[in-house]
């Protein structure tokens, strides 16, 4: 089943990158790459370790009903949960931040998957938010956007709904949850299987508060501006080409949102493909040239790549880990359900 959906979502990297390259021509594409200045990157980073910053922050504020910790303590978990999104598909790294954290502090991997699905559920709104409130700046946006924003407004909705429903009422979860499984799934599974319901629904008990809810939509809010302000720092790096234009902020929210929400749809390795299509997709709407479009695209990807891939790499090594502990968190977590 794991090579059938690694190969799925390869087979989809391929297609999207298709799509961003097709009609390029690629003497230009290469000019405008060679036209960009490196240097941004180096304001680019900055900003947005400090957004992984605050994502450890975040993540620290949903545990706390699981355990107390520290943002030191967090934030290389979370580096090295992002680069195994980053080199694995299938966003492995989330599993591999529950196992880490396991590992460490004894969390249970139920528990804090519940968290991290919580996290991908609140940036998944905030992105649509993001969307939603540049849509006005752009009204000619072609098909390809228009659908994923759809998909993904209702993906995101449908967890909504599943999250609170899990956290005002966790016993009604608890019990609905024990109906299906006592009739759907083999005996010998069962215990496991509620055992993990349990503890995932614990996991998601950080949304019982209004005031809780407020600080985590304000904290995503602030990492998503603060990634908003990488990309329009990394396109000041194209400003020396002929088709240079200065966009708007809210451009560069749109961009954003639209490529951030492509990687929910299944890929290969790092979203190559998605990304790079949605990106493509976006500017040239806005009237920017496929080109330059592209050139500027695989620049941000790198930066959004390269840099907390490597940090990762320095945080697994000084953790002990072997590259057998992505297949044994893989392995850990479908044996607990």
């Amino acid at each position: 089943m794991r090579r059938i959906l690694f190969l799925v979502g390869v087979a989809l990297s391929a297609i999207f990158l298709f799509l961003a390259l097709r009609g390029l021509k690629l003497d230009e594409f290469w000019r405008d790459l060679q036209q960009a200045n490196l240097l941004w990157l180096i304001p680019g980073i900055i900003v947005y370790f400090i957004s992984v910053a605050v994502r450890a922050w975040r993540w620290a504020y949903m545990l706390r009903p699981l355990k107390q910790l520290s943002v030191g303590r967090i934030y290389p978990i979370v580096v090295i949960g992002y680069m195994g999104n980053n080199i694995y598909p299938a966003r492995i790294g989330e599993i591999m931040r529950a196992y880490v954290l396991q590992r460490n502090e004894g969390v249970p991997i139920a528990s804090s998957l519940a968290t991290v699905f919580m996290e991908r559920l609140i940036d998944g709104i905030v992105m649509v938010g993001f969307v939603l409130f540049a849509l006005p700046n752009v009204p000619s946006l072609n098909d390809t956007v228009r659908s994923i924003v759809t998909f993904t407004s209702l993906v995101f909705a449908a967890g909504a709904a599943v999250f609170f429903a899990l956290a005002l009422a966790p016993r009604k979860a608890e019990q609905f949850a024990q109906a299906i499984i006592s009739r759907v799934v083999p005996l010998r599974f069962r215990a496991r299987l509620m055992n993990f319901v349990e503890k995932f629904v614990a996991g998601a008990q950080t949304l019982r508060r209004p005031a809780d809810l407020l600080v985590l939509l304000g904290s995503t809010i602030v990492i998503w501006l603060m990634e908003t302000v990488k990309y329009w720092l990394i396109w000041q790096g194209f400003a020396a080409n002929p088709n240079f234009r200065e966009l708007p902020f809210v451009d560069f929210m749109l961009f954003n949102g639209v490529a951030n929400l492509s990687t929910v749809i299944p890929s290969g390795p790092g979203f190559i493909g998605t990304y790079e299509a949605a990106g493509v997709a976006v500017f040239s709407t806005i009237g920017i040239e496929q080109s330059l479009a592209l050139a500027y695209v695989i620049v941000m990807h790198i930066a959004l790549w390269l840099p907390v891939t490597l940090l990762g790499l320095f945080y697994m090594l000084r953790e002990g880990m072997k590259w057998t502990d992505f297949r044994k968190a893989q392995t850990v977590t479908e044996a607990g359900g």
